[in-house]
């Protein structure tokens, strides 16, 4: 193995002991090498000028060759590194196969010692960070705490492990934290809503892990949040958005908090003993006011300064009411343009043409929302009513509104419908609808003498019911028929006999004695 070369500095103070006439014995033992290494050096350096520059001695020590060897030799070794690198992150490569793979390329190569310190030089100086800027009111990162506090439950005297939901708003470092049972939904919950009432009020966006209450598909550029993230969002009038999977350093400032906490929360907190929840997010509440309230390091400012003075005017105000999650399910629009909720087995309604239609439903106590492909088709209040229905007349097709415009007339709205139009037409409407014992259809019937109006016109509707009233009994038909053939246009004298035209299959009283 060769000679490991001295450094520069070395040399340079090889030289000045021997000006001072310090004995090779003791130059040895001043600068760590061997008293043989001293005199090879100083033969070396015998004819060296004061003046000579660093390349001067080194030219004077070391051979150009073995100069330009171990260039040679350290550049091949950093390229083999640029090939390997993302083997390291693989399953079960260390860096002692690596190197075991280096010396089949190059036998004279580094031994393990130097390989490892190069090459962790390399990975370093390939591990940058850099420093983010973050503006006011723009951004809350939040995370679980790994480690977990406890309290005794003063019925059972069980040690319960609870959860520590930890949030901070990077531009002027205000940090919450609040313990909870879970990390599931009813708890996150929580923890959102006391979170933007800690901060009295709400950023752009929020950044989060990829636990999965938030998250359901991790993904480097489009993750897939769960239906509670987007009712948060839609709530609170925010945006959600998560870490590169297995990037902690998204999350830099938040992981930092984590620190902090433990620190500032967690130390000062760990000999007590708490019989509830509720006591010991009151402990932590307290400390974490004494942490935003203590002034930064070799500064008279704090984190609630910087909060108070700068941030907190930039938030976006919050909704009278706290996030109250609703249940999702996901329905099949029926061939009746309703769907049904099995919580109580009631119907409502959605627009006809989502008939087939997969459709999302979300509710609650109060509110039931219907959306297709992200867009509300229709929203209700919630009945209590059993195997009902709540049907918006706007949702049925156009024949199914007249129906139900029909059903929903009785027989004084026909009869004043008819007066406004005509004395006429209003006799015509009184005999209609006493013309049978079924009162759907004289409905029905009356009401179609009514719509005559829209095709035909007021007066021609007026004149065809005053030509009908001269008849035994009128009818839709008679008044349909007079208008389409233009009766109604004609003079008519109201002194006219009507006699009956001879025929042979008519019969007179004679035949009836």
């Amino acid at each position: 193995m060769p000679q490991k070369p001295v450094l520069m500095e070395q040399l340079k103070q090889i030289l000045q002991l021997k000006a001072d006439g310090i004995p090779i014995r003791e130059m040895a033992r001043r600068v760590g090498i061997s008293r043989n290494s001293v005199r090879k050096y100083l033969a070396k350096l015998n004819t060296v000028a004061e003046s000579m520059t660093s390349i001067d001695m080194a030219s004077a020590v070391y051979s150009i060759n073995q100069i330009e060897g171990g260039a040679r030799k350290l550049e091949q070794l950093i390229q083999y590194f640029g090939v390997v690198e993302k083997e390291l992150k693989r399953t079960g490569v260390t860096a002692k196969l690596i190197w075991h793979e280096y010396l089949q390329q190059a036998p004279q190569g580094y031994g393990y010692s130097q390989f490892c310190f190069h090459l962790n030089r390399f990975l370093k100086n390939r591990d940058v960070s850099l420093h983010l800027e973050y503006r006011p009111g723009d951004l809350i990162m939040i995370d679980f705490a790994g480690k977990k506090l406890r309290y005794v439950d003063s019925e059972t005297g069980e040690c319960i492990d609870c959860h520590v939901f930890v949030a901070i708003l990077p531009f002027s470092g205000l940090i919450f934290c609040q313990a909870v049972h879970s990390q599931g939904s009813e708890d996150f919950v929580i923890c959102i809503n006391a979170m933007v009432r800690y901060f009295g009020g709400v950023t752009l966006t929020i950044l989060c892990d990829n636990f999965k209450t938030a998250v359901i598909r991790p993904s480097r550029y489009e993750p897939v949040f769960t239906d509670l993230c987007y009712q948060l969002s839609d709530h609170y009038k925010t945006t959600f958005s998560a870490t590169r999977p297995y990037s902690p350093r998204d999350k830099a400032m938040v992981e930092r908090a984590v620190r902090i906490v433990y620190e500032q929360v967690y130390a000062p907190i760990r000999n007590q003993v708490f019989n509830s929840l509720q006591a010991l997010n009151v402990a932590i509440r307290d400390h974490l006011m004494l942490l935003n309230h203590k002034s930064y390091k070799n500064t008279a400012f704090s984190r609630w300064y910087y909060y108070e003075n700068q941030e907190k005017s930039m938030l976006r105000e919050l909704p009278s009411e706290p996030f109250c999650p609703k249940k999702v399910v996901h329905l099949t629009v029926q061939r009746n343009y309703h769907i049904q909720l099995s919580e109580n087995h009631h119907y409502y309604s959605v627009p006809y043409q989502f008939v087939g239609k997969k459709v999302k439903v979300l509710y609650d106590a109060s509110i039931i929302e219907i959306y297709f492909d992200y867009n509300r088709i229709a929203i209700h209040s919630r009945q209590p009513y059993q195997k009902s229905y709540t049907t918006i007349k706007e949702h049925m097709p156009p024949h199914h509104q007249k129906m139900q415009q029909i059903k929903g007339w009785n027989k004084e709205d026909l009869l004043d419908e008819a007066g406004r139009i005509g004395l006429s037409t209003h006799q015509a409407a009184t005999l209609l609808l006493d013309n049978s014992i079924y009162i759907e259809q004289n409905y029905k019937s009356c009401f179609g003498m009514l719509k005559l109006r829209g095709k035909y016109g007021t007066e021609r509707l007026e004149a065809a019911c005053e030509r009908a009233l001269l008849g035994h009994r009128p009818n839709y038909t008679m008044i349909k028929n007079i208008l389409e053939r233009g009766l109604d246009q004609q003079t008519l004298d109201p002194k006219q006999e009507f006699t009956i035209p001879f025929h042979e299959n008519i019969r007179g009283k004679e035949n009836y004695q």
